[in-house]
């Protein structure tokens, strides 16, 4: 299979559905509900997940989806359903061909509800499994950072598609990450870019529009002579990656330069096209199990830009387990070239 028509629909609902985060991203009032694990959600991912599901439901109905939300607390809270459904209900992109391709607008707040409902697939080993993350980076989303849209397509445990929306990145694919891209980014000019890749075909980025796709252009990780030069990034919250043993790894490696923080899988992005050269996401608790949304996008586009992405005992990211990475601890990205530097590095750190 090709997978070209897979990549086209990921990469229109992506987009479709980054029109709307953008629009909940420079409002005020982002109606936001808190999880039982305390991680905040919002009018943003709930809208971009109706959205996205849609999409899949009307050219892939025989397909499971693996999402991370659900409208249970929708169903409770009327006032917040109203006010996502007021939000979603006029989304569309102006390329009337790519809108219908979609399933054109939601017909009403209950199916909204319903179609959010859709992504409960235990995944697995078998079969198609759409792995979304309607909002990858909420706190970012929150705060004014960096935020994704994400969706991959796993085929029997393998990742075939990804596509991932970074409305807050710049359009520049050579402009190097620098220390403030997490912070404050809403001015909005010269950003927004969509990523995609086919196992086997390479990664692309294009501008994000609102209408047809932009023009596409091939991506790659840049060569890292020495390692010592090389840029490692990092996510914002110490919750989800030990940043003092990222540090500590960095150190070994004689990286010398401080570490770019940013929410998201804006950071596989970012070192797909060469901005960045190392990703770095160490264990905070034993016990923590990676979830598939969170990486399955992000994992072939590094792969197919030239990169390798493991964890930390050097092994692939397996998504056949399940809704989360059961068999993984940590992840490590970096281009091929210099990846099983950085994991010796990893395990000298860790004591592996």
């Amino acid at each position: 299979m090709s997978y070209q028509q897979e990549r086209y629909v990921a990469e229109l609902a992506v987009q479709r559905a980054t029109l709307l985060t953008q629009k909940v991203f420079h409002e005020k009032a982002k109606g936001t509900l808190s999880k039982d694990d305390k991680s905040p959600v919002t009018i943003g991912d709930f809208g971009a997940q109706a959205l996205i599901i849609q999409a899949i439901r009307k050219n892939f109905p025989q397909d499971e989806i693996v999402a991370e939300e659900e409208a249970s607390s929708l169903r409770e809270d009327k006032a917040l359903s109203g006010e996502i459904w007021e939000q979603v209900k006029d989304i569309k992109l102006s390329d009337n061909e790519s809108d219908s391709l979609l399933g054109g607008p939601l017909p009403s707040e209950e199916k909204m509800l319903e179609i959010i409902d859709q992504g409960k697939s235990p995944g697995g080993g078998k079969g198609r499994i759409w792995a979304l993350d309607p909002i990858d980076g909420t706190k970012g989303f929150l705060r004014g950072g960096q935020y994704a849209v994400c969706l991959g397509l796993i085929e029997d445990g393998d990742v075939k598609v990804g596509a991932i929306g970074c409305p807050n990145l710049p359009v520049d694919d050579s402009a190097t990450m620098s220390s403030g891209i997490g912070a404050d980014q809403t001015d909005g000019a010269g950003k927004g870019v969509l990523f995609s890749a086919i196992k086997g075909a390479g990664a692309t980025s294009r501008p994000l529009t609102s209408g047809a796709l932009g023009a596409s252009k091939s991506i790659s990780m840049r060569p890292v002579p020495d390692i010592a030069q090389a840029v490692f990034c990092e996510g914002v919250e110490a919750g989800h990656s030990a940043q003092g043993d990222n540090a500590a790894v960095a150190q070994r490696l004689g990286i010398t330069s401080p570490s770019v923080r940013l929410d998201s899988q804006a950071k596989y992005c970012s070192i797909a096209r060469g901005a960045g050269d190392i990703y770095l996401r160490l264990p905070v608790k034993k016990d923590y199990q990676e979830k598939i949304w969170d990486h399955a996008a992000g994992d072939i586009i590094v792969r197919e830009a030239g990169g390798q992405v493991t964890d930390i005992y050097g092994a692939r990211l397996d998504f056949s387990k399940g809704r989360t990475l059961a068999a993984n601890k940590g992840v490590v990205a970096a281009p091929k070239a210099i990846q099983d530097q950085v994991i010796g590095a990893v395990k000298i750190v860790l004591k592996l």
